[in-house]
């Protein structure tokens, strides 16, 4: 259920699984929302079904030995009704439930797939799952499930603000309309009050309108969230690249254009622990002169066999110069490349081996991504950057980097190599 704020849906939900779990012994239900505050005030609308139920029903078959702590238990049905935090790593674990509902979860905190994967297991064959939410972005949990929904066998609900009647403002006649406005109310039969109510969202919201208020299910996802690069110019890309023409090293590593004799390239490296639940190692070949990417890799490599990898690849375009970010393991694969491997040339920042990636040079690094994807989109060619890409946000603290469950290892890898690009003609920054 994609929803504009405030509709009354979580409402809706708790009373029909409230209903369900008082009627059909045997129920677990258990809601989910994102915060330990939302839930509690889902509770007590929950709580408050039981409160004007007849006195009779209260005092007989559903008599209760437990209603608190967000928990209302029916014991003669063998019944219960939980609220909980997703907040809380351990809600759903060790239970089997009948209906689930996932309330925000485009706001849940720390990894929501990892989260779902645990609760899905729980909940039983026949049982009945709702994942609500306003929109959050053109990424994580929430969207991929919107857009998989087909794939998946679940069935996508959109509820835009004008199907609450609630949401009228001043009555503004059909010949002040913008075109926008009538396109808008020809096609959903909105009302002048309804018209009028939009134009007071636009000055009270500005940016954030279309997501709090979706009007399109499309383009509420889109206007949400806070990707730091522009949505429509990677939208507009993505449509455009299709598979790499080769791919190796069982699809880590794909290329659409192969070393040209007499070019110059480079090679962005961001490096990784290895491990399989970690982060991605990821190197970003471009050609020096225009930063058109030639090449990828984005795979769970160590720094020895990263090293490896880079120095072979380097090797094929043309003895390219090697840009490694030499934070945390960075420095690992700079040995191996030195001892090992015997690369060179190797690029050096003021006599030290590698690139540094800091809280003064980062924030230029984005910037510069983000003005080659916005002024020169054509230069991109990877469908894992772009994906990146639209999941790169600004966070809680200010920082950017990759949105709760996903990644951002291609993204830095190209940033990097964008960088010292253009720092090339900096003569404190030599390669060796």
């Amino acid at each position: 259920m994609l929803k504009a704020r405030q509709m009354g849906i979580s409402t809706w939900i708790a009373g029909r699984f409230f209903l369900k779990t008082i009627t059909q012994p045997g129920t677990l239900t258990v809601e989910l929302a994102h915060n330990l505050e939302a839930a509690e005030q889902i509770f007590r609308i929950v709580h408050r079904f039981y409160e004007l139920l007849p006195e009779g029903l209260r005092g007989g078959v559903l008599r209760t030995s437990k209603a608190n702590t967000r928990q209302i238990l029916f014991s003669e049905l063998d019944s219960e009704y939980r609220v909980e935090s997703a907040a809380d790593g351990n809600a759903g674990r060790g239970m089997t439930i009948q209906n689930l509902h996932c309330s925000e979860i485009a706001r849940w905190s720390g990894d929501a797939a990892e989260t779902m994967a645990s609760l899905s297991a729980a909940l039983v064959p026949n049982g009945e799952l709702v994942l609500e939410s306003t929109p959050n972005g053109a990424y994580g949990y929430f969207y991929d499930q919107w857009q998989r929904a087909d794939e998946t066998g679940m069935i996508r609900h959109f509820f835009p603000w004008w199907m609450e009647n609630a949401y009228t403002g001043h009555r503004v006649e059909e010949s002040g309309w913008t075109e926008e406005e009538r396109a808008l109310a020809e096609m959903n039969r909105l009302r002048p009050e309804q018209i009028g109510f939009r134009r007071q969202l636009e000055t009270k919201f500005r940016r954030i309108a279309a997501q709090e208020y979706a009007e399109s299910a499309d383009a509420c996802f889109l206007a949400s969230g806070d990707c730091v690069f522009d949505l429509e110019c990677i939208a507009r890309r993505a449509r455009e690249v299709h598979e790499p023409p080769e791919q190796r090293c069982n699809g880590e590593l794909w290329i659409w254009y192969p070393p040209q004799p007499g070019r110059r390239y480079l090679l962005g490296v961001d490096p990784a622990g290895g491990g399989t639940d970690g982060d991605y190692a990821a190197v970003q070949v471009i050609e020096q002169r225009t930063g058109l990417q030639c090449a990828e890799l984005r795979g769970h490599l160590a720094p020895r066999e990263l090293a490896k990898y880079c120095a072979q690849l380097a090797r094929e375009y043309n003895q390219a110069m090697l840009v490694v970010e030499r934070n945390n393991h960075g420095t690992a694969v700079l040995a191996y490349l030195c001892t090992i491997e015997r690369y060179a040339p190797i690029y050096e920042e003021r006599g030290q081996a590698g690139w540094l990636t800091t809280a003064i040079t980062r924030p230029a690094m984005i910037a510069l991504l983000g003005a080659a994807l916005s002024n020169e989109a054509e230069v991109f060619s990877s469908s894992r950057l772009l994906a990146e890409c639209r999941t790169f946000v600004r966070l809680r603290d200010g920082r950017t980097g990759a949105a709760a469950g996903v990644h951002d290892d291609c993204v830095m890898a190209m940033a990097i190599a964008l960088q010292v690009r253009a720092d090339m003609t900096d003569p404190s920054r030599t390669m060796r």
